[in-house]
């Protein structure tokens, strides 16, 4: 699938950007908010990437898996649903994280908040009929 190549070399260069300037990328995610979420795959067990765009949540932090309106869930989503222990990387700092998914009320309100902060979210959701999971991604307890 040339397209998913395409996707993911693209985010391999977005990843290197961030690492490069400490999270700040520029062009068309200049004053965009970026993490970089690792996660383990579902189904291989393989440690996993994915830079995504994030709404601060007190000292957590909450991702949208929209996969640009995709018809279905993006990978990173189902590997969290598998291993919800994560960790994001944010700026220079790598923070660990346990995944749960917002429902009700929650949701609601995150994904409005996001859609009025980057309206390209709206247009995701019109792309899709599937309802786009909002996860919260809490800062995990120290050991």
């Amino acid at each position: 699938m040339a397209g998913m190549a395409d996707i993911n070399a693209w985010n391999q260069q977005l990843m290197a950007t961030f690492r490069a300037t400490g999270g700040k990328v520029g062009g068309n995610f200049e004053d965009v908010p970026l993490l970089i979420l690792h996660t383990i795959g579902a189904k291989t067990g393989e440690p996993r990437e994915n830079p995504l765009v994030y709404q601060a949540k007190g000292t957590g932090f909450v991702v949208f898996a929209s996969g640009g309106g995709a018809p279905r869930d993006p990978d990173w989503f189902h590997n969290l649903l598998a291993f919800p222990e994560a960790v994001v990387e944010v700026g220079t700092e790598a923070i660990d994280v346990v995944a749960r998914v917002a429902e009700g009320d929650e949701r609601d309100y995150l994904w409005d908040l996001q859609r009025r902060i980057i309206p390209a979210f709206a247009d995701q959701q019109a792309a899709t009929s599937r309802t786009i999971p909002v996860v919260v991604l809490e800062r995990a307890a120290a050991p």
